[in-house]
């Protein structure tokens, strides 16, 4: 049977709080890769006006988790991440993309880019980072 990646991403995304707390929108799923979109407005912004590092850290870790439990065929759990800021995010919106590039049987090592969205649709990065997603469940040591 073949899965339907952006639908179970979807029925997984629409049933996270903190993502539509934001109001994240996952806009594009599939085998080993996710995208997800939050619009920029003051409520998310730090002091000098930036989007905060806490909301591109966000995008980045639900990116990288989508890419890797899609790769691994079902739900999974971000085992560690590490993200880089390049520079602050000034723009429309910001958009996580994130794929797999290695995958296991028990784990999957993502890569995601974080860009800013200017009004014209131009995009800058902002933040790379890495991590590793695990199956979540039932485990064995």
């Amino acid at each position: 049977m073949t899965m339907d990646h952006a639908g179970f991403a979807q029925s997984i995304f629409k049933a996270q709080p903190f993502s539509m707390f934001l109001g994240a929108e996952l806009t594009s799923a599939g085998p080993d890769s996710a995208e997800i979109r939050v619009a920029n407005r003051p409520e998310i912004q730090q002091q000098h006006g930036f989007v905060h590092g806490g909301v591109l850290s966000y995008l980045a870790d639900n990116a990288l988790t989508f890419a890797g439990g899609l790769a691994l065929g079902g739900d999974a759990l971000t085992a560690e991440y590490k993200i880089n800021y390049v520079r602050p995010a000034v723009g429309e919106s910001v958009v996580a993309r994130a794929k797999a590039t290695v995958t296991t049987r028990r784990q999957a090592v993502c890569q995601c880019s974080v860009y800013v969205v200017s009004e014209q649709g131009e995009e800058r990065l902002v933040a790379v980072a890495q991590g590793t997603i695990v199956r979540a469940g039932k485990q064995e040591d």
